[in-house]
């Protein structure tokens, strides 16, 4: 520590202020958020719970058992030098791209509603979709640290990061979950972006992804009606536009203040997916603009707080750690977006959680996981628990 530094230092410990040991910002954004989450997973779910398993508390206690094993995992992470994820992370890409295949596997994956998505493991069951999402940001930012010098190189160094996405993509597909696709494609290309890459390969990938989505969405009937029915949802309020429709009429009754916490009407028979794809419009007509503000508010917050811890790893020269930083708060910010877009009718329908908040146990600990990352990085970054910025 410089001696201006150190003095700055005895001043805070005079001043009795300390640096708190884990970053303020962050947890409180995530505890608001989880806190936030399950009071709106019970209203969102008490009536369906109570109708399918004569329990209302159901979906509230599987998500509240999520989230203390997410927070267990969360604590554990933060307790992992930095350096073991950097060197682990190909072997966090294949066992994420094996749990993929076996998930195709009957017997082995579950089958709802046509997806096979899960993997049933006793009580509970994993997603690997949601897995390899953290899998792959922690194995592109280890590429982009080792292959530096290559990401100049678009056929030794993009191409590869082009084929590992191909891989995931293609399996994510057999499921089929093309929103997880949109979401890693989109972060992993933001990662490019800030990692410095060439414009021209920027938008050669950047072009070549958005013509792979639009092409699987003219191929897949299914798909291109969910578009069709975003771009007009009152052609057909009562068959194809019905989920948008329902969830526009949540945010309409709610106001400004909305119409008070439990006393949704949309999540009760009318909005489908209400404490999963839709909670954020179950939200919104409970709590109003206030609520959706504060939430939008909040995960601005996170994400900004990524890029910002961010921008101190790289300018204490940790490389790994910045691009890890920045990949964590891509994916959040990314799926949070388009979540929170699909619910005010801003992008096409997706089966997409909104984190920290939608239930799903899989999300929640996966989300929690990168949190942990996201605070690892922070209390590493720093020259000293006293040090300044």
């Amino acid at each position: 520590m410089t001696q201006s530094a150190a003095v700055i230092a005895d001043k805070r410990r005079i001043a009795g202020t300390p640096r708190p040991r884990w970053d303020p910002w962050l947890l409180g954004c995530v505890a608001a958020l989880v806190g936030l989450g399950l009071v709106m997973v019970y209203s969102a779910s008490v009536s369906s719970a109570e109708r399918t398993f004569d329990n209302g508390f159901y979906y509230f206690a599987r998500q509240l058992g999520s989230v203390v094993v997410g927070s267990i995992l969360m604590y554990l992470v933060m307790h992992t030098p930095l350096r073991l994820w950097e060197r682990t992370g190909p072997y966090l890409l294949l066992l994420g791209l094996m749990l993929l295949v076996l998930v195709l596997v009957p017997g082995i994956g579950v089958n709802v509603n046509g997806s096979s998505r899960w993997i049933r493991l006793g009580i509970v069951n994993l997603q690997p979709s949601e897995l390899i999402k953290l899998f792959l940001v922690v194995y592109v930012a280890g590429y982009f640290v080792r292959k530096q010098e290559e990401l100049q190189n678009f056929t030794h160094g993009i191409a590869i990061i082009g084929l590992v996405l191909m891989a995931a993509g293609i399996l994510l597909l057999q499921e089929p979950d093309l929103g997880a696709v949109v979401v890693i494609t989109t972060t992993v290309l933001g990662m490019l972006f800030l990692a410095g890459v060439r414009l021209w390969h920027f938008g050669v990938m950047t072009l070549t992804g958005a013509g792979v989505v639009a092409l699987l969405t003219v191929l897949a009937p299914y798909r291109l009606q969910r578009v069709v029915a975003f771009l007009d949802p009152w052609a057909d309020p009562f068959n194809t536009g019905f989920q948008l429709v329902q969830a526009l009429i949540a945010f309409g009754r709610g106001e400004w203040v909305g119409v008070g916490l439990g006393a949704s009407v949309q999540k009760l028979y009318y909005l489908p997916a209400a404490h999963t794809d839709f909670l954020f419009a179950v939200t919104a007509e409970e709590l109003g603009l206030l609520g959706v503000l504060s939430v939008m508010m909040l995960f601005a917050v996170l994400v900004a707080r990524g890029f910002t811890i961010s921008r101190r790893a790289q300018d204490a020269g940790l490389l790994y750690a910045a691009r890890l930083a920045q990949g964590i708060a891509l994916l959040l910010g990314v799926q949070a977006a388009i979540s929170m877009g699909v619910n005010m009718g801003v992008l096409p329908t997706k089966g997409l959680t909104l984190p920290f908040m939608s239930y799903g146990g899989s999300s929640m600990l996966v989300n929690l996981m990168s949190m942990g990352l996201l605070l690892l990085i922070e209390r590493e970054t720093r020259k000293d628990a006293w040090g300044v910025h």
